[in-house]
């Protein structure tokens, strides 16, 4: 696993993106920030799909939830990356989303809709039993409006944690994206019901001018 020291770039040369007339404001500013992202930058030399990666190498190198044999859910998965960097723990992973995702060794993938009620036992029967850890690192397009994004996402994060309630294992943890702000009350307090521990976290990957955050739930307590 890559150290994820340096997180400010120190000694890297920013790269500028010259103007180009085929290319928009917004798309020039989304290649320069890409370009001096130094986790962008690791994830390609580490291997993963994407730099969303860290978040979670990150998050579980302080809850430490990942452990070999560990049974795991990855809901909303594509392209992938969360799935990698859980395999790499060595645990038993199985992914799902909507969209198509590419194969990784040791991940078996199921193109499903979540809000499917068949959908939980399908994912126990190919753990093998119920999960140890549910993650989602699910978001909804965003719209520009923090109020309407925030909302959206929370609604995913609900989806993910019904399907979680009905595949947890009794002491199994959740994490799942949500915007600052934090969860809902309700979704807060549901959780909290569910669960022995609950915290909120921006992990260092997470990039500072992101409005995204992370639930991590602990301990759960079963239905």
């Amino acid at each position: 696993m890559s150290n994820t020291g340096d997180k400010s770039g120190r000694g890297r040369v920013p790269v500028k993106v010259h103007k180009d007339k085929t290319r928009s404001q917004s798309s020039r500013s989304w290649l320069q920030r890409q370009l001096n992202d130094p986790y962008v930058a690791k994830a390609k030399s580490a291997g993963y799909r994407s730099r969303a990666a860290f978040k979670l190498v990150e998050m579980d190198q302080k809850f430490r939830f990942l452990k070999k044999g560990t049974r795991v859910l990855d809901l909303g998965a594509a392209p992938g990356g969360w799935s990698q960097v859980a395999a790499a723990k060595g645990a038993t992973v199985v992914a799902a989303d909507v969209l198509v995702m590419e194969e990784i060794p040791g991940v078996t993938f199921f193109q499903a809709d979540l809000t499917d009620p068949h959908v939980p036992t399908m994912l126990i029967d190919a753990l093998g039993g119920p999960a140890d850890v549910v993650l989602t690192d699910m978001a909804a397009p965003t719209t520009g409006h923090r109020a309407t994004d925030h909302l959206r996402t929370i609604a995913l994060v609900e989806i993910a944690l019904e399907v979680a309630e009905d595949c947890l294992k009794p002491g199994g943890a959740f994490v799942g994206k949500v915007f600052q702000g934090g969860s809902s009350n309700e979704l807060l307090a549901r959780l909290k019901k569910a669960f022995r521990e609950v915290k909120h976290v921006k992990p260092p990957a997470s990039r500072q001018e992101s409005v995204e955050l992370y639930v991590v739930a602990l301990g759960f307590k079963g239905k």
